[in-house]
């Protein structure tokens, strides 16, 4: 990895569902997917049983929105597909009328 590059790794909530083929596939294949959609270069992915790691020829915010996007796509499919999230359970959104509110005295 260079200066012009980044890593980013996704580890699976619970087990290793990438030991699944299938899953894996699906895993990789979404990367790739977004990565020509998105028009980043995806200089390498790697998948274990358990995570996997993507290096892209991008800054590290970019990096962080692709693997967001990864994230996302995957946990939707998977749930789908099995009714559990693949990454574990999607971060919680504070109400509008809680972030809309002002704290200052």
């Amino acid at each position: 990895m260079n200066a012009s590059s980044s890593a980013v790794t996704l580890r699976a909530h619970l087990g290793q569902p990438l030991a699944d083929q299938a899953i894996r596939s699906t895993v990789i294949a979404t990367a790739h997917a977004i990565a020509e959609r998105t028009g980043v270069e995806l200089l390498d992915i790697h998948a274990t049983d358990d995570a996997v790691t993507a290096c892209l020829a991008s800054d590290r915010i970019a990096a962080l929105g692709f693997a967001a996007e990864l994230r996302r796509l995957t946990n939707a499919w998977h749930t789908t597909k099995f009714g559990a999230p693949l990454w574990g359970p999607e971060p919680e959104h504070e109400d509008e009328d809680a972030t809309s509110r002002n704290t200052d005295p």
